[in-house]
């Protein structure tokens, strides 16, 4: 299973959100610090869950970095993240 594919997992498994776009960014930054041959480094997230209403956009994005602890303390390096709840924009 890639990385890729972990985190899609245990955001589905967790949040059960209604919408998930992952992409893997890792091609962009070469070169840069926390790039990896190999990629799975570098993510760009946008996901909408209602367990994010009433929640701050800080306690949003501590919701899903202590969803992949395991994936930053193994490689991950950086999520670009937006994390809205149904309705939002």
């Amino acid at each position: 299973m890639t990385r890729q594919e972990r985190i899609a997992a245990a955001i589905n498994r967790a949040l059960n959100p209604s919408a998930l776009e992952l992409v893997d960014e890792s091609d962009r930054h070469m070169g840069h610090a926390g790039a990896r041959p190999g990629g799975e480094t570098h993510y760009r997230l946008y996901i909408v869950a209602d367990a994010f209403a009433s929640k701050s956009r800080v306690e949003r994005h501590r919701m899903v970095n202590a969803l992949l602890a395991e994936e930053f303390a193994s490689g991950l390096h950086a999520l670009a993240l937006t994390a809205a709840a149904p309705g939002e924009g």
